[in-house]
């Protein structure tokens, strides 16, 4: 009977502004456990201890609230690997530096692990507009990537540069990805700065040798 049912407790009036940040988290851990198909905005309006009108009034549909997630998220990871890089790279000891911009990525996957595992699973769902965002932003990583693989190169007197440096940022790129998934999705026994000087290591003498 209706009578029977627990009343909801009426959200505090917050506004939408102040309340996006609030349906943001209780969206993240929506996504976490259900994945794309399962983010519905009842579900997130469930977690958060709202209605769904209220949901609406911070984001006019699915697709733009986890836009707004993983745009969010997103930050959280990239600028604190931002922030661990040198402004002028130096190629003088190209392993040091693998090894210092691996081991900022892994450490802020560590320390923000559930907006790793927003992007990581976000790159699943291959029809959704959150994986062709995900797919534009790595595009662009690449495009930098690229750069700085063909500036390297350059260095060593390789021939055929740019044939070859699109394949070496996609490794690279494909490296730190699967890193990454490993020590925070999969958990496996290692800490970041050992990690990256392991791969890195590896990294070098293939690229010299190449």
């Amino acid at each position: 009977m209706a009578q029977d049912r627990p009343a909801r407790r009426r959200a505090a009036h917050l506004g939408p502004e102040k309340r996006r940040p609030l349906i943001l988290d209780s969206a993240l851990q929506v996504y976490l456990a259900h994945g794309y198909r399962g983010t519905s905005m009842q579900a997130v309006a469930d977690a958060a201890g709202v209605t769904k009108p209220v949901v609406y009034e911070c984001f006019k549909n699915r697709d733009e609230l986890l836009l707004a997630l993983l745009s969010r998220e997103e930050t959280r990871l990239f600028d604190a690997v931002i922030a661990a890089l040198p402004k002028m790279p130096s190629f003088e000891d190209v392993e040091a530096l693998i090894t210092q911009g691996l081991t900022a990525f892994l450490t802020a996957a560590i320390e923000a692990p559930d907006s790793w595992r927003v992007v990581f699973e976000s790159s699943r769902t291959s029809e959704s507009v959150v994986a062709k965002r995900v797919r534009a932003a790595r595009d662009t990583v690449l495009g930098r990537l690229r750069d700085l693989v063909i500036m390297y190169l350059s260095t060593l007197d390789v021939e055929d540069t740019e044939r070859k440096a699109p394949v070496l940022a996609e490794l690279l790129a494909s490296i730190c990805e699967s890193c990454g998934r490993m020590i925070v999705v999969n958990q496996l026994p290692w800490t970041p700065d050992d990690l990256a000087t392991y791969v890195s290591r590896l990294m070098t003498l293939g690229v010299q040798r190449a």
